[in-house]
C-alpha cells in the first residue's frame, strides 16, 4: 500500500499560519500502514491562550458584520473547500482510514453547513410577546453568544468541523476548533484554505495538542461563551466539570449505544442491508452505529445467517480513489483494534458465538490497525458488547421474544442517542416512539441531513447538531420591552 506525504502543517491562529510556541511537531500516522503521512504543529498552553485572545478580537469584528456580509465570506469558504475537495478527501483517507467515497460525506457536511446556516439565520424570527395590560410591547431577539470552542472527534474529521463551523459563523460567533490528534490533517488543511482566501483574522482558529494542556486551558478560561464538542461521554463530563470557572453555554454530542430492533413483520432485506451498513461503514466508528442488533426469535437464525453472508462479502482495503470497491478500512489506532478483540473475547467467554471475523485479515500491513468485520451472536446483558459503545467493526446480535422484552433491552443503557426500529405494526410503532429513551428514533429506514436535528438524551449529550436547533448553542436571547 502506497501512502502520500502531506508535509508539515501549521497552526491557524489570528488569520496566520504559525508554528507552535514550543516548535514541537507531531506525526500523523496512517492507520492502514502505520507510516507517518504528515506532521502538524503541536499546540501547547501558550498557543491555546494566543488562540483565545485572537478569537476574542475576531468575535468583536465578526459579530458586527451583517448576515449578508457573513454569508459572503461563508460562500467564499465553501467555494474554496470545493476546489480542494480531492486533496481533502485524500487526506482523510490517509489520516483516518476511511474510504474515498465515505470521505465525501465530510466534504458534503462542510459545504452544506456553510450554505444552509446563513438561510437558517435569515429565517429566525423575533418572538413577539403579548402584553395583557396593554401598556408595553415585548419581543425577544437573538444575538451571538461570543467565542466558541469546539472539541472534535476523529471519526468524521471534516463532517464534525462542518457541524460546528456552519452555525457558529452564521450566528456571528468566532470559533476555535481543536481536532483530535488522531486525525488533525484535513482540519489543518482547512486552516490553509482560510488563510489563502484571507478570511477575517481570529474568526476561525485551528490547533491541536494534548487535552491536558490545550483543552484544559481553553475550557477553564473565562473567554469562551460556548463550549461545544463531539466525543465520548467521559470526555464530555470532564469538559463540563472544567468549565465552571464561568457560566458557559454547552453543546455536546456524546456516546451512543444504539438498539437496532427488527420484528418478524419487518422488511427483512431492508433491515438486513441497513444493519450491515450501520455496523461496518466507516469501520463501525460512528456514534449512531447499530451497536445492539435485536432480532425477533422467529427470524433470528435466518437473520444471523444472512448477516454473516453479507459481512463476508465486504471488501477491505486502503480506500484511495484508485480503490473504489473498498467498503471498509482499518480502525483508527492500535488501541482501538485491541479493544475490539477484548470485546469479542469478553462476549465469547460469557457464552456468545463468534460467527465471523474476530482476527487480523491476511495480507495487510502488520503495522496497520486491521481487523476483519466481525459478527458475534447470542449477546446478553452481562457482556461488554451490550453495555459499552462499540465504536468499531464488531456487530453484536441478540434475540428477543416480546415487545416488552425488546423495549426493556433497548432502554437498558446509560446512552440515548440513536435508535432504530423495523416493523409494520402501527400500534407497536406508536408505543416504541413514545417509550424508547433516545433522542432519535428512526422507523423502517435511516436518514441524516444538515436540516434534521441530531442530538441525544441521558448521557448522550446536550443540545443538537444540525438543523435550526444547532443555532441555539451559539445565540443568546434578549427581551426588549417598550412602554407604549
Amino acid at each position: 500500500m502506497k501512502t502520500q506525504n502531506f508535509g508539515y502543517k501549521k497552526l491557524y491562529i489570528g488569520g496566520e499560519l504559525i508554528d507552535s510556541v514550543s516548535g514541537e511537531r507531531e506525526d500523523v500516522i496512517c492507520p492502514a500502514t502505520g507510516e507517518s503521512i504528515a506532521q502538524v504543529a503541536k499546540a501547547g498552553k501558550e498557543d491555546a491562550e494566543k488562540a483565545l485572545i485572537a478569537a476574542e478580537k475576531g468575535f468583536k469584528y465578526w459579530s458586527k458584520l451583517s448576515l449578508a456580509e457573513r454569508t459572503e465570506w461563508m460562500t467564499k469558504l465553501r467555494t474554496a473547500v470545493l476546489e480542494k475537495e480531492h486533496d481533502l478527501r485524500t487526506a482523510m483517507v490517509h489520516e483516518m482510514g476511511k474510504n474515498y467515497e465515505g470521505a465525501y460525506e465530510d466534504i458534503e457536511a462542510v459545504i452544506n453547513a456553510l450554505d444552509w446556516y446563513p438561510n437558517a439565520m435569515k429565517n429566525l424570527r423575533e418572538e413577539q410577546i403579548p402584553d395583557y395590560e396593554g401598556t408595553h410591547t415585548h419581543k425577544m431577539i437573538s444575538k451571538p453568544a461570543g467565542v466558541a470552542v469546539a472539541y472534535l472527534a476523529w471519526n468524521f474529521p471534516l463532517l464534525n468541523v462542518g457541524f460546528k463551523l456552519g452555525p457558529a459563523l452564521a450566528s456571528g460567533c468566532s470559533i476555535i476548533i481543536k481536532p483530535s490528534a488522531l486525525s488533525p490533517l484535513s482540519t489543518y488543511m482547512i486552516g490553509e484554505i482560510l488563510h489563502d482566501i484571507d478570511f477575517p483574522a481570529g474568526v476561525v482558529n485551528i490547533l491541536s495538542g494534548p487535552s491536558s494542556t490545550v483543552a484544559h486551558t481553553m475550557t477553564t478560561s473565562k473567554i469562551p461563551a460556548v463550549l461545544t464538542m463531539i466525543g465520548s461521554t467521559a470526555t464530555g463530563k470532564r469538559v463540563i466539570a472544567d468549565s465552571t470557572t464561568s457560566i458557559k453555554k454547552l453543546g455536546m454530542e456524546l456516546g451512543g449505544n444504539a438498539p437496532f430492533i427488527i420484528f418478524e413483520d419487518a422488511d427483512f432485506e431492508k433491515a438486513l442491508e441497513l444493519a450491515v451498513v450501520l455496523n461496518f461503514w466507516n469501520s463501525g466508528q460512528i456514534c449512531v452505529a447499530a451497536n445492539r442488533v435485536m432480532v425477533h426469535k422467529n427470524i433470528y437464525d435466518k437473520f444471523v445467517k444472512a448477516f454473516v453472508k453479507r459481512t463476508s462479502e465486504l471488501k477491505l482495503g486502503f480506500g484511495i480513489k484508485e480503490n473504489p470497491d473498498v467498503f471498509m478500512g482499518p480502525v483508527v489506532s492500535r488501541s482501538d483494534r485491541d479493544r475490539m478483540f477484548d470485546l469479542v473475547e469478553d462476549a465469547v467467554s460469557k457464552g456468545a458465538t463468534l460467527e465471523y471475523g474476530g482476527k487480523i485479515p491476511e495480507g495487510f500491513p502488520e503495522k496497520g490497525n486491521w481487523i476483519e468485520p466481525t459478527v458475534v451472536s447470542g449477546i446478553t446483558k452481562d457482556m461488554d458488547l451490550f453495555k459499552k459503545e462499540t465504536f468499531g467493526p464488531v456487530a453484536g446480535i441478540m434475540s428477543f421474544d416480546t415487545d416488552d422484552e425488546a423495549l426493556e433491552m433497548a432502554n437498558n443503557t446509560e446512552y440515548g442517542l440513536a435508535s432504530y426500529i423495523f416493523t409494520n405494526n402501527h400500534k407497536r410503532i406508536e408505543r416504541f416512539t413514545e417509550d424508547l429513551e433516545f433522542g432519535e428514533i428512526q422507523i423502517n429506514g435511516v436518514k441524516y441531513a444538515i436540516y434534521l436535528p441530531h442530538g441525544g438524551i441521558k448521557n448522550s449529550g446536550i443540545g443538537h447538531d444540525c438543523s435550526h436547533l444547532a443555532l441555539d448553542d451559539y445565540l443568546v436571547k434578549k427581551r426588549i420591552s417598550t412602554a407604549i
